[in-house]
């Protein structure tokens, strides 16, 4: 049976309901290798597998289609159809999944890698303490595959984070790094800058587009001219 066009190249980056771990499988050959702390998270290491009997969400707006079988090789979708008629191929590890649901990878387009850590002293700002390890695990387990950290605290950080799971060292999804919140005085916490001329806004902007960040946030207490300069410096940039 032929896969259908919008199945046959898709990514295998997929959730399944009712499992205990998100479906991971080994890497394209193309890839690198990947890392001992990666290879702790993937449910399964056979390079062909056969995930039948699932209810498909193909995220372009059809009704689910229920009774499916994906057939995955080397970490991308091979063929998708009905159970009854999709061939299994020889050595394929099979998946009964009755009652669990597959659909496309998220776009979160609003996350970010922090969280407030504790109560400030008064008259303080809080310190936003950096997730580096716990929340692109936490994102992907929710079936986010592709994230942008709209707005970063430790832009450092955040790009590290990104080159690691580019290089499958970590687990965690795509990542759209975005810069340091563009952001005048008075933000929400001590890591925050505090933007207080156009010359300021743009130097942040081509210095950390210069440092590799994919995007920028522009936030509070931004003057119009300052926000100017740095929606220009963007532009720029590309």
């Amino acid at each position: 049976m032929k896969a259908s066009p919008s199945f046959r190249t898709a990514s295998i980056r997929i959730s399944i309901f009712a499992l205990p771990v998100l479906l991971l499988t080994a890497p394209l050959r193309s890839q690198p290798a990947v890392e001992p702390d990666l290879q702790s998270v993937l449910a399964f290491h056979e390079p062909l597998i056969a995930l039948t009997h699932v209810r498909i969400i193909d995220g372009t707006g059809a009704p689910p289609r229920a009774d499916q079988t994906i057939i995955v090789d080397h970490g991308r979708i091979l063929a998708a159809g009905n159970a009854s008629s999709t061939d299994i191929p020889d050595g394929a590890r099979k998946l009964d999944l009755t009652g669990d649901t597959v659909y496309p990878g998220l776009v979160g387009m609003h996350e970010h890698l922090f969280y407030p850590s504790f109560e400030p002293p008064t008259g303080t700002m809080p310190l936003y303490a950096e997730q580096a390890f716990s929340a692109p695990r936490l994102y992907l387990a929710a079936g986010v595959t592709t994230a942008r950290t709209a707005g970063s605290l430790e832009p450092y950080t955040d790009l590290n984070v990104r080159r690691l799971i580019e290089k499958h060292a970590m687990p965690g999804p795509t990542l759209d790094v975005s810069g340091p919140y563009i952001q005048g005085p008075g933000g929400f916490a001590i890591q925050m800058p505090s933007i207080t001329s156009p010359e300021q806004a743009a130097r942040l902007v081509d210095y950390w587009a210069a440092e590799g960040v994919t995007s920028f946030k522009a936030y509070m207490n931004i003057s119009h001219d300052a926000l100017a300069s740095a929606i220009q410096a963007a532009h720029r940039h590309g």
